[in-house]
This record gives C-alpha cells, sequence and structure tokens, in this order.
C-alpha cells in the first residue's frame, strides 16, 4: 500500500521580513518618483518637478545598468510611466497632463483589480507574490484563495474612489490645491486600505499555520 506524502508545512517568513523584502520596491518605484516631483517643484517650479521626477527613475535604472545588475520590473514600469508623463505635459504645455495620465491609470487598476476576482489568479495574488515570495502550496491554499479575492475586491472598490476622486479635484480646482488637498486624502485612504490589507495577510497566514 503506498502511503500518501503528507502536505508540505506552512513556513512563512515574518512579517518584519516580508516588510523589508516589499517595501525598498515600492519606496523606490512608487513613492519616490512622487516625492522627488513635489520636492523639484517646490525647489524650480513645475519643470524642476519633471527633471526630478525623471532624474530619480533614470538614475536608479542607469545604476544597476552601471553595475551590470537587473533592473527590477517596477522600476522599469516606473521609467516607462514617468516618460510618457513628462512627454505629453511638456507637449500641451500643461502640467496637468502629468496628473491625467495616471488619473486614468487609477481607474484601469481598479478595473484589473475588480475583473479579475473570479478568475484563477486574481490581480491582488499576482501583485502579492511580486512582493512576498511564497511556495506554491501556500499561494494555492484555499485560505490564500480568498484572501486574493477579498483584497482583489477591497483594491478594486479603493482605487476606484481613488480615481474619481483625483479626476474631479484634477478639472475643478486649481493644481496647487489639487497637489495638496489630493496628496493627502489619498495617503489617508490607500494607507489605512494597505494596513488594513497587511493586517488580513497576517491573520491569513496565522490560520494557515494553525492548520498545518
Amino acid at each position: 500500500m503506498t502511503l500518501l506524502a503528507a502536505p508540505p508545512a506552512v513556513v512563512m517568513p515574518r512579517m518584519s521580513a516580508i516588510l523589508r523584502h516589499a517595501a525598498p520596491r515600492v519606496l523606490e518605484a512608487m513613492i519616490m518618483p512622487v516625492a522627488t516631483f513635489y520636492l523639484g517643484m517646490i525647489v524650480a517650479g513645475i519643470p524642476g518637478g519633471l527633471t526630478a521626477a525623471v532624474a530619480w527613475v533614470y538614475g536608479g535604472a542607469g545604476w544597476r545598468l552601471w553595475r551590470r545588475t537587473e533592473v527590477p520590473g517596477s522600476l522599469l514600469l516606473a521609467a516607462v510611466t514617468i516618460t510618457v508623463r513628462v512627454v505629453l505635459a511638456v507637449a500641451f504645455d500643461d502640467p496637468r497632463w502629468f496628473f491625467l495620465i495616471p488619473t486614468m491609470g487609477i481607474f484601469c487598476a481598479s478595473a484589473a483589480f475588480l475583473c479579475t476576482v473570479r478568475t484563477r489568479r486574481p490581480m491582488a495574488q499576482r501583485v502579492t507574490v511580486d512582493l512576498v515570495p511564497m511556495p506554491e502550496h501556500v499561494e494555492s491554499h484555499p485560505l490564500m484563495r480568498r484572501f486574493f479575492v477579498r483584497q482583489s475586491l477591497v483594491w478594486g472598490c479603493a482605487q476606484l474612489v481613488n480615481g474619481a476622486f483625483t479626476l474631479w479635484m484634477l478639472l475643478h480646482e486649481a493644481l496647487a490645491t489639487f497637489l495638496l488637498v489630493r496628496t493627502a486624502a489619498v495617503a489617508v485612504l490607500l494607507g489605512g486600505t494597505a494596513l488594513a490589507s497587511v493586517l488580513d495577510f497576517r491573520r491569513t497566514l496565522g490560520a494557515l499555520q494553525l492548520r498545518a
């Protein structure tokens, strides 16, 4: 009689290790391009902000190429995005274009999360695995599957609210007001969503370990 092998134990790194792995990638490719734009704009106006954002993204990619190390996909995506935004802002001589393209991207991100809820790999699963590598048996566990579905719904709705509020502010308020109010409001919205997601992830991992 052939004995069935026991399922592998669920062994995941500590939450602090997960955050240390993901934080530098999020900081470099998502937060710092916006932060350098604001800093450059304060120092030298809109042209200074555009220049600072481009310098940060291309500087990071160029540094890795010079050292002959791999350029992260998130940084390559940031480079493509920042290039399109700057070209349109300059071509139309209107800095609002710098914000309009990513605003449309927010709606696309919302649709990507919501439209993949019932698919084999929800968008939240793809994003989570990119930031937090995990064994295949953990990724495919029913508890994790429900977590990915929940988070796709949560982030899809959060990004829909983000996009609608951002577009309304961009079209109806002065650019200075838009930058101040929108930045603060979205930081609260997405920061709260991210915190809730981390807590949900931690709770799900705890439930997995109890079932191991």
